[in-house]
């Protein structure tokens, strides 16, 4: 009988969440494992360990010419880019197998160029991250004195910044949550078990951001802060008159957090990444298949727990240090981070052999954390904002 799977990568994130508690000194993070955080929502979902279908379903792993492709269509419209990906409007979306068979004749390097250049999510399996897994972008002033808990203000939905945020809520830390009301984080309403745990105990703010008062009073909050954890491309946060650095270096002390699939470099800065694709660009496949010779995936969407972890980490380490900066972190970086480590502690083979062994089988059994209270969405735009327009 087949040893039971323990989740690749625990090691790397007990790690972290032993120098997070070491900074914050709450009870609540000592008490948290690497294998949790890892392994919550496969829990809550009962997801079954993954072979070349993610353990969620909505990223592939595909032969092709020359290599392996993942390709992620968990968007409602990414299946529809897929005529212009091939060239081929007579391509049915819907058929996995037609797709499968395109891939076989497609040479998996360009085909990954283009679809990057279309906006899908896409990764080789041997590629090599662009970006390292931190950068800093800007340097900014000292903190000031403060008696208060620090504010953070959470910009980011999905998965790895809202993670991020809990864990320095658990640090201590006053969260406040922000979404825009026509673009509201969509794991409310796709996985709500694992939004809860997210964003329990956080504030809810909601701004019409197409507005100018919406825009003005994002501004206004993101000055308050001494940490900012955004998920937004740069490109895009600028069109809403917000420019990290700039703000990093006027407001002292001011730690942002950018999150991407794959850094703000060149090309890159456009591609889509999601936490299954951005764990096979970082190489996270590619070791399975050198350690057990199988082809799949490793973990849930391992690049999302793994970098909002990382993201609580440095955020921590920047605000102790009382200087402002503004990191920019890529997923696929802090998976090869993460991969290298656990190589040279000598505990990624073994546990990649017993994760393929199971293949199919329930992830391993863990007790997810408890949820507790959610703020209802813009429950507190009053407290926050004050009653104005903006809401």
């Amino acid at each position: 009988m087949a040893a039971a799977a323990t989740l690749p990568f625990s090691g790397w994130a007990d790690a972290q969440l032993q120098a997070i508690a070491r900074l914050g000194g709450a009870a609540e993070i000592a008490a948290l494992s690497g294998e949790t955080l890892l392994g919550e929502r496969a829990a809550l979902n009962s997801f079954t360990i993954p072979g070349r279908v993610s353990a969620g379903g909505g990223c592939r792993l595909f032969d092709a010419s020359g290599g392996h492709v993942a390709l992620n269509l968990s968007r409602p419209d990414d299946r529809g880019m897929l005529a212009a990906l091939f060239g081929d409007a007579t391509i049915d979306p819907d058929d996995d197998e037609m797709i499968a068979t395109r891939f076989r004749s497609e040479d998996a390097a360009p085909i990954v160029a283009r679809g990057r250049m279309l906006g899908l999510a896409m990764a080789t399996i041997d590629e090599v991250p662009v970006s390292p897994a931190t950068m800093m972008t800007a340097r900014g002033g000292p903190a000031r004195q403060s008696r208060h808990p620090p504010l953070v203000i959470d910009l980011s939905a999905l998965w790895a910044g809202p993670l991020a945020t809990s864990i320095l809520r658990l640090a201590g830390a006053e969260v406040v949550k922000v979404e825009s009301r026509s673009r509201p984080d969509s794991m409310r309403d796709g996985d709500p078990g694992l939004f809860a745990l997210l964003n329990q105990g956080k504030a809810s703010v909601a701004l019409d951001l197409a507005s100018p008062a919406g825009r003005d009073a994002l501004i206004t909050l993101t000055r308050r802060a001494q940490i900012i954890v955004a998920a937004s491309r740069p490109r895009a946060l600028r069109q809403l008159g917000i420019d990290a650095d700039t703000l990093v270096r006027e407001v002292p002390g001011l730690v942002w957090i950018t999150i991407t699939g794959h850094g703000i470099s060149g090309d890159a800065a456009d591609w889509a990444g999601f936490g299954d694709d951005c764990g096979v660009a970082g190489g996270a496949s590619a070791a399975l298949r050198d350690a057990t010779g199988m082809i799949g995936f490793v973990g849930d969407a391992c690049a999302d727990p793994l970098t909002g972890i990382h993201a609580a980490r440095i955020a921590l380490t920047q605000l102790y240090r009382r200087e402002g900066a503004h990191l920019v972190l890529s997923m696929s970086g802090i998976v090869a981070e993460a991969l290298t480590a656990e190589r040279h502690a000598g505990s990624l083979t073994r546990a990649l052999q017993h994760w393929s062994e199971t293949e199919g089988r329930p992830f391993p059994a863990i007790v997810p954390r408890r949820p507790g209270a959610v703020a209802a969405f813009g429950a507190d735009n009053d407290r926050w904002l004050g009653a104005s327009p903006t809401c």
